[in-house]
């Protein structure tokens, strides 16, 4: 399993190496495609993924990412608004086929899949995008394995013993700090060509820890809708990862925060 899960692993950060340095539309329709699959995983634990109301999820995610380099809507809670309004009108004139908590889930998954992973894209797109992008995957996926390690060593305090028994408060503090010092490092390293300076190297590195932070209360509420559900993972596309949601549970959090917070530093 350790096999599987470090090879599937580096083949995962390969692709997404050659895909974001690549940006532009390539990025765009991966992380398209990449939502429509995690929101087919959320659906189907809900068991929406083939149905009507499923279809206009899927629709609306679509129209979201053509959206964001065509602007032919001008604003995007526009489509937020028409795809209520379309998934209400699936949901009471075929009562009573679904529950009200099937619809919800299928208005949830757009908002919590599709827009808040299109902040991989839109942060790629940024001034310095192409630097700044990185911290994402460094207070996620980065906190990740600096919090594994750390509570690996001297984790004793639970932080969550009954949704996540295994994670630890050194654990958590340990990936906080491993990824503030990893993006201080990648800054720093890549502060000539980013055009900042030591200050704002510092000032990434404070964002990411802020990214870490948020990063642990998407891993745990991916976690939490998992147990609700009694499943292990949201699906079997990435081998000893599970499916997307399980594996992007964290990336799907930070990245509206990390776009957010680092674009303060490029207008």
């Amino acid at each position: 399993m350790f096999k599987t899960r470090l090879i599937s692993g580096i083949m995962l950060v390969v692709i997404a190496l050659v895909v974001i340095i690549t940006g532009g539309n390539v990025l765009l329709g991966v992380m398209g495609a990449v939502s429509l699959i995690g929101m087919f995983e959320l659906y189907r634990v809900f068991q929406i993924e083939k149905s009507v109301a499923g279809m206009v999820g899927y629709v609306a995610a679509i129209l979201y990412y053509l959206n964001l380099p065509l602007h032919f809507l001008p604003d995007r809670m526009m489509l937020a608004l028409l795809f209520l309004i379309v998934l209400l009108a699936v949901y009471v004139f075929s009562y009573p086929k679904y529950k009200a908590d099937q619809i919800m889930a299928c208005f949830f998954a757009l908002f919590y899949v599709a827009m808040m992973l299109s902040f991989i894209y839109q942060t790629r797109m940024l001034p310095m995008g192409q630097y700044l992008v990185w911290l994402i995957f460094l207070c996620s996926w980065g906190s990740d394995t600096c919090a594994y390690c750390v509570g690996m060593l001297i984790g004793k305090h639970k932080m969550s013993p009954v949704l996540s028994p295994k994670k630890s408060v050194e654990g958590a503090v340990g990936g906080v700090v491993g990824s503030a010092l990893l993006t201080a490092l990648y800054a720093y390293l890549c502060r000539g060509a980013m055009g900042i300076t030591v200050t704002e190297v510092w000032m990434l590195a404070g964002i990411s820890a802020i990214g870490a932070l948020i990063s642990m209360v998407g891993d745990l509420a991916a976690s939490a809708i998992k147990r609700n559900y009694d499943i292990k993972d949201y699906g079997t596309l990435i081998p000893g990862h599970g499916g997307i949601l399980d594996r992007f549970d964290s990336v799907i959090i930070t990245a509206p925060i990390i776009y957010f917070l680092a674009s303060t530093m490029v207008r």
